[in-house]
């Protein structure tokens, strides 16, 4: 339509303006935030917020046309108040209205272009300008009269030391008027140096920390003693630095000697270093076992969330694929990449790879075990992750076929998973050739399959401690045709024995390798289960419920494939093979869930035998054959030695039977150490006691109540003293040895 196009794109116009307005708000509000506190996170948090504000309070997706059209009719006399006009449908106008709305348009044509919609971007552009000037003038003011971490300088924990030994009131203390700890990270982290004055540093593992410490007064040398280990500060032009390597975490002090020897010390201070994880790695949308059969399409669709916490650096795919089986199974290990470019110092990505197994040269039969690996960008050791193992399984169409030769006339080896496979095959078999086949031979050939079905479950009940039903199974037939009467059916039995003699093999009975005379197998067979001595003590397992042959969740998905073998057997021998197929083929899928469930992957490991000299091969000869004779002794080390040894010269300190003097300060020195060990771990436990044992270092702190103090406290974190292995010496008199002995009689 002529013009509403035109009044269309103004309203855009508009809407347009009212958004860029609100950004510069936000942007503004962000910038502010960032420069004030120097942290990235605050100030995207302060753009987010400050831009929903703005757009709540603006709300530049009200803009209708309705009211472009009134802004238009009030600011372009050409309008005539009737520009509405332009967006009204033409069937619903009247001619006059119609020549109404063409002489409109062709007016506004010129000039609606040229009409600016109501913003205020000017005033919004000053106010993001104030705001980032502001932010500046407020970091500049932290950083010249405020604590440069950009953190309270009265949560600073400030060093302070004080004189070991007692001094005279002439001695001018040096002090400590400048402290600058700069922890440098290492380069893959993409973080910047830190400054800070807080001697309590936490940092990234590799990461190169130094201390530069400045004094007022002259100093011999400045020493920090890290658990145990002194290191010597470089003197540089009026401060004394020292760079170290932060490598494991612990807790430090300072000490120094003035011109005249006297020593100083600082209160303690932790170190405590951050370990770089490795990546996370993990697979989503994929089972752990996948199985294909042969006509399917063999692709898997790997969608892999990678995160690190400072930058992932490459990751691929590890498949191994297997073949064959037994002794005669071949691995062959393969990287896949990825097809998209993998970003190197992303700290997360989604990759997405198809895996396909045709490419992988897998046949049916063959198994896939992969994962993702993946290596993060710390140096020089990179740090690996990886996935879940996942396993995909081509399903074998062909297994050890049975063929009867002239010189093969059973099979010695049933399959007995390739059994149930073949009670299908032959149950399709008859399907198919039903309508080709008389009733008689249908009925006869359904029925063999039931009662080869029937073995089948009983060869399964052995696994599940079946064994009764076994034996009374061996020479049964099932009566399909009606009931007999039972003294008819013992004569048959007298007169023509068994009925399955012609048809069946003796492997089906309990005597299966004729090991024991008939008569006597049958004579002895229930006298030794009454009189067995050993029925209370040992395994039943006749008993389904004692068998022991698989675990619990195993056991249940053989009793429900022996259930569904019921229930297919039940229908073979009521000739519906059609209604007996669907529960074949549910229990072959249990059995094959059964088998595979069983199966563990593990890496191949080669070896290789020594070489065996030839001529002394077989020679019988152990003349240099030797026994091992190995003997040890070992020295008992007491847990927490000096820590104990504390407690016992704290004791004579509070007495007052000694005065405090070096040795005492190296025993709590050692004791301090031993504790420190467990202090990193156990900070809220040990960490009180490591400070009182320092503060003892101060002559100012060795009063009989900090004695107590720390003793206490030694007291309560020191574990008890282990028993020290040892022949223990008894005495006994002849006296006592006759009266035991007569109670061990009247016993």
């Amino acid at each position: 339509m002529m013009g509403a196009g035109a009044i269309k794109q103004f309203q855009k116009r508009w809407q347009q303006s009212k958004y860029v307005e609100g950004l510069l708000y936000a942007v503004g509000s962000g910038g502010f935030l960032y420069l004030s506190t120097h942290n990235i996170f605050y100030g995207i948090l302060g753009l987010l917020i400050a831009l929903g504000i703005a757009f709540w309070i603006l709300k530049p997706w009200k803009i209708s046309s309705e009211n472009a059209v009134g802004y238009i009719d009030a600011h372009l006399p050409e309008a005539g108040f009737s520009s509405g006009l332009l967006l009204s449908p033409d069937n619903e106008l009247s001619n006059l209205s119609k020549l109404q709305q063409y002489r409109v348009a062709l007016q506004l044509e010129p000039v609606l272009s040229k009409l600016r919609p109501p913003h205020n971007l000017f005033i919004a552009t000053l106010v993001m300008f104030g705001l980032i000037l502001l932010g500046l003038a407020s970091r500049f003011v932290l950083t010249k009269f405020g604590n440069p971490s950009g953190g309270n300088a009265s949560n600073t924990e400030q060093i302070i030391f004080a004189p070991k030994d007692s001094l005279s009131t002439t001695t001018e203390i040096p002090e400590l008027i400048q402290t600058n700890i700069t922890i440098q990270y290492p380069g893959y982290t993409r973080k910047g140096n830190l400054n800070t004055e807080d001697p309590n540093v936490k940092a990234v593992e590799g990461s190169r920390v130094t201390w530069n410490l400045e004094f007022d007064g002259n100093v011999r040398e400045v020493e920090m003693d890290l658990m145990g280990e002194r290191i010597d500060f470089t003197k540089n032009q009026e401060s004394y630095r020292l760079t170290k390597k932060l490598e494991a975490s612990g807790f430090y002090s300072f000490t120094f000697k003035d011109l005249d020897g006297n020593d100083y010390v600082s209160d303690l201070y932790s170190l405590e270093m951050v370990t770089d994880e490795p990546p996370m790695v993990q697979i989503e949308g994929l089972d752990n076992y996948t199985y294909f059969e042969f006509d399917d399409d063999k692709r898997l669709m790997l969608s892999t969330n990678i995160s690190d916490d400072f930058g992932i650096d490459d990751a691929y795919i590890i498949a191994t694929v297997s073949k064959g089986s037994g002794e005669s199974i071949k691995f062959r290990e393969e990287t896949v990449r990825f097809d998209q470019t993998v970003p190197k110092g992303n700290k997360s990505i989604r990759l997405r790879q198809p895996l396909d197994l045709d490419a992988l040269k897998m046949d049916p039969g063959d198994e896939l075990y992969f994962y993702v690996e993946v290596l993060d960008q710390k140096t020089p050791t990179k740090n690996i992750g990886r996935s879940e193992t996942y396993f995909a399984v081509i399903r074998d169409t062909v297994t050890d076929g049975f063929a009867v030769e002239g010189n093969l006339g059973v099979d010695l080896m049933p399959d007995y998973f390739r059994s149930q496979r073949q009670l299908i095959i032959d149950t399709e078999k008859l399907i198919e050739d039903r309508p080709n086949i008389s009733e008689k031979d249908f009925k006869f050939r359904s029925n063999e399959l039931g009662f080869d079905q029937k073995q089948l479950r009983l060869k399964y009940g052995q696994f599940m401690g079946d064994e009764t039903e076994m034996q009374a199974a061996a020479g049964q037939v099932s009566n399909v045709g009606g009931e007999v009467d039972h003294e008819e059916d013992h004569g048959h039995e007298e007169n023509e024995g068994d009925l399955l003699d012609e048809y069946s093999h003796k492997h089906d009975s309990e005597n299966e390798h004729n090991l024991v005379a008939e008569g006597d197998n049958h004579e002895h067979g229930n006298e030794d289960d009454v009189d067995d001595p050993l029925h209370d003590y040992v395994h039943n397992h006749s008993d389904p419920e004692a068998s022991t042959l698989f675990e619990k969740s195993l056991k249940a998905k053989l009793r429900d494939a022996l259930d569904i073998m019921w229930d297919a057997e039940l229908h073979l021998r009521l000739y519906e093979p059609e209604k007996s197929l669907p529960y074949q083929y549910d229990a072959l899928k249990i059995i094959q869930d059964i088998k595979n469930s069983a199966r563990i992957y593990v890496h191949r490991i080669g070896f290789d035998p020594p070489p065996i000299k030839e001529e002394n091969r077989l020679s019988g000869d152990i003349e240099e054959i030797t026994n091992f004779d190995k003997k040890e002794e070992f020295a008992y080390q007491m847990s927490f030695a000096s820590a104990r040894k504390a407690i016992v010269r704290l004791e004579l300190l509070i007495q007052g039977e000694k005065q405090f003097d070096n040795e005492d300060s190296v025993l709590f020195a050692d004791a301090g150490n031993e504790l420190a060990q467990k202090a990193i771990s156990d900070p809220l436990t040990y960490l009180n006691v490591l400070q009182g044992l320092r503060d003892l270092e101060k002559a100012m702190n060795r009063t009989k109540e900090n004695f107590k103090q720390v003793q206490k406290s030694l007291l309560d974190v020191l574990p008890d003293l282990e028993d020290n292995p040892m022949k223990k010496a008894g005495y006994q008199d002849e006296i006592n040895v006759l009266y035991l002995k007569e109670l061990g009689i009247d016993e």
